[in-house]
């Protein structure tokens, strides 16, 4: 098992609850409002991810940041320990 690799990122998914409409994930792990992006990317040469949501649902948004399913979480997380 390896260490986490991104600054705010989680070794486990962020569950939430979300409505209908679009989102941008943090695909670099630099936002400090995981799961989503607030622009810290821009000296990283990694972009958010947009998807959009077409009903209301529970989420498992990826928190290692290492997703094959990015932005959504696949299991990935197990591989890294906590820094």
């Amino acid at each position: 098992m390896k260490k986490k690799k991104f600054s705010y990122a989680q070794n486990k998914p962020f569950t939430l609850d979300v409505k209908p409409g679009k989102y941008a994930w943090c695909s670099c792990g630099e936002s400090r409002k995981q799961p989503f992006c607030d622009g810290n990317h821009e000296e990283t040469g990694m972009y958010p991810v947009v998807v959009t949501i077409t009903e209301e649902q529970t989420v498992h948004w990826c928190g290692c940041k290492s997703s094959e399913n990015a932005p959504f979480c696949d299991g990935t997380h197990q591989k890294f320990i906590d820094a």
